[in-house]
Parts: structure tokens; C-alpha cells; sequence
């Protein structure tokens, strides 16, 4: 950056609506970035205070009188129609989110621009979230849940879980923090990524393409995957049939990597054991949706990673240490490919 010249950042927060992000009141409370937040984040980094100009807006209010001039843009929605008319000195735009999704496909982008994500705020909740899931999958309280609603005191016993095998599908942040909890507690992990690349707490990792060869060998299938064109309807009735009868599954991924018609029709029919799911589309569920009444499935609204009262702290720390880079003309942490989508 010019030297001596403020960098001009543009904070966008968005009011919560059904059906976008955040969708409820207390979503749009905890996902909310304050002049506190800025001002409590910039403490640790004193030498960048002097050095930003920041506005803080909501919505489309100011977007485009503000982003004439801005350099930076920290957001997780955003009209990218003509954004480089719109913000001709733009460089770099960081998402409070780990998906991007939302923006795909990444065409919009023009070739000085560069996009960064926050993975890695949500690791610790989800890995927790995961390790509860797999728990409450072999203890049956997805069945004792339904029995319970249909008041049945069916006595549902289980073993304890080493020994068992799970398939995780999508080893980044998310998936990596459940396989570290669950596997020293003597959980065969096999975990299923793009390049086979290890990963700590997993047995082995296959790449994507042979991800038949293990399904049927899984006592619990994990999706922790984004939403790409690559993972679209990834675990579908084909994948699904795989699945012994026993098996249970979580989804902390995208609803769009699995057939969730699927998936209720063998939950019904008792050809899966239960399932855990907490991404959907839309958002909220609508009343009409089959997946309300579906046995043996837990419903969680999209709660499984993000650190309630915490999110915006944890995503502000990458910010600034990306920001200090930013200033230095070094490379961001973070960045997300434009080929691949995140």
C-alpha cells in the first residue's frame, strides 16, 4: 500500500431475514461487528490503528458511496454486479463466514483481487458438536428421541465405540477437529478428501473418486464438506444404498452434498439407523418439510460451529493478522481459490 495513505476498509453487516444470514434476531446479534469489536481487536495490533479508516454500514445503505474509495472490504454478503466499477480500489475482500457458497462462481473476481475466508473460527465448537453427534449416534438417542415423542420406553443398549469405523468426508477445519476427539477414543477414522492428504487423528485418507470403497465398511458417515459444484449431491441414493443399516450419519457440511428425499425415505424404512443434521436450504426449515417428521433424525438449526458470543472476536483475530500482511505486502492467510471455491 501507499505509504503514508490510510487504508479505507468497509464493514458490511447485514439485518437478519428468513431465508438469508443471519435468519433470526439472535443470529444477527452474535454475527454483528461493533466499533467495540474493531476497537477490542485493534489493541494487539496499536500500529495498524493509526494506518485504517474504517466505516461500519449495514446492508446496501452506504455500499456504494463507500466502497468508491475503500480498499478493503469485510463482509459475508455482498452484490458483486460491477464491483469493480463500483469499487475501483478495491483489493481485498475478507468473509466472516468459511463458506463462500454464496458467492460461487467466483468469476465476479478480477485478477489483482484477492478473497479470504475465516476457516478455523469454528474448528473448536465443531469438533465438539462432532464428537457429541458420534456419541449420541451410538448410544441410539436418535431412536430414543423418537420414542420418546411417540411415548415408547423401549430400553436401546449399546457398546462402547472403539472399535468402530467413521467416514469423513471433508477433512479441513471442521471435520480434522471431530477426528482428533473421537479417535483416541479407539475410532477407526478414514478420512476422505480431494488429494489423499493426511490428516492428524484420521487411520487413512483416500482421495474423493474412490469414496465407494469405503461406505459400506462405515458405522458413521461424517460430511463436513462446502458446497461445490464438486460435492453436489455427492451422497446420493447410490452412496446412500451403500450404507449398511446401522450406520448413522451427521451433516455439518451443506445440505446440497446429500439427498436429504433420500435419506428420509431410508429413515422411514429403517435402512439407516439415524442421522444428525444441522445444514439445510433454505433456512429455516419451511413448515411443510418432511424432514420435521422423519423418525430417528435430529434436527439442529445450523448451530454446530459457530461460537456463540465469541464468532466475531475469533474471526477479527484472522482479520488483523491478515491485515498486518496486507500492510506489509505479504501474503493472507486464508485465501480462497477461485478454481476450486474455497
Amino acid at each position: 500500500m501507499t505509504k503514508n495513505k490510510k487504508i479505507k476498509i468497509h464493514v458490511k453487516n447485514n439485518h437478519w431475514a428468513p431465508g438469508s444470514f443471519p435468519s433470526d434476531a439472535e443470529g444477527e446479534k452474535n454475527f454483528t461487528i461493533t466499533k467495540e469489536h474493531l476497537d477490542q481487536a485493534l489493541k494487539n495490533f496499536p500500529k495498524i490503528k493509526e494506518k485504517v479508516d474504517i466505516f461500519i454500514d449495514w446492508d446496501e445503505d452506504n455500499f456504494k458511496t463507500s466502497m468508491a474509495d475503500s480498499n478493503v472490504l469485510l463482509a459475508w454478503n455482498f452484490s458483486t454486479k460491477n464491483l469493480k466499477k463500483i469499487a475501483p480500489n478495491l483489493k481485498w475482500i475478507h468473509l466472516i463466514s468459511a463458506g463462500v457458497e454464496h458467492l460461487l462462481p467466483l468469476d465476479w473476481m478480477f485478477d489483482d483481487l484477492v478473497l479470504t475466508n475465516s476457516s478455523g473460527v469454528h474448528a473448536k465448537n465443531a469438533g465438539e458438536f462432532g464428537l457429541m453427534s458420534i456419541l449420541m449416534l451410538q448410544r441410539h438417542m436418535t431412536k430414543i428421541i423418537s420414542n420418546q415423542k411417540n411415548k415408547k420406553f423401549v430400553s436401546l443398549f449399546s457398546n462402547p465405540i472403539k472399535g468402530k469405523t467413521v467416514v469423513l468426508v471433508g477433512t479441513g477445519a471442521l471435520g480434522s477437529s471431530m477426528a482428533k476427539l473421537v479417535a483416541p477414543l479407539g475410532v477407526n477414522i478414514i478420512g476422505v478428501n480431494k488429494r489423499g492428504q493426511m490428516v492428524e487423528g484420521c487411520s487413512k485418507v483416500i482421495t474423493i473418486d474412490k469414496i465407494d470403497s469405503v461406505l459400506a465398511d462405515a458405522d458413521f458417515l461424517y460430511l463436513a464438506v462446502p458446497g461445490t459444484p464438486e460435492t453436489k449431491n455427492l451422497i446420493n441414493r447410490k452412496r446412500l444404498n451403500m450404507l449398511k443399516p446401522t450406520c448413522g450419519i451427521v451433516n455439518i457440511g451443506r445440505q446440497s452434498a446429500m439427498d436429504y428425499d433420500v435419506l428420509c425415505e431410508k429413515l422411514k424404512k429403517k435402512e439407516i439407523a439415524g442421522a444428525i443434521l444441522d445444514v439445510f436450504t433454505p433456512e429455516p426449515i419451511e413448515k411443510n418439510s418432511k424432514l420435521w417428521d422423519t423418525p430417528n433424525l435430529i434436527i439442529t438449526p445450523h448451530v454446530s460451529s459457530d461460537d456463540h458470543g465469541n464468532y466475531i472476536k475469533l474471526t477479527l483475530d484472522i482479520f488483523m493478522k491478515n491485515l498486518k500482511l496486507f500492510i506489509e505486502n505479504k501474503k493472507l492467510i486464508n485465501q480462497v481459490d477461485k478454481d476450486l471455491g474455497y
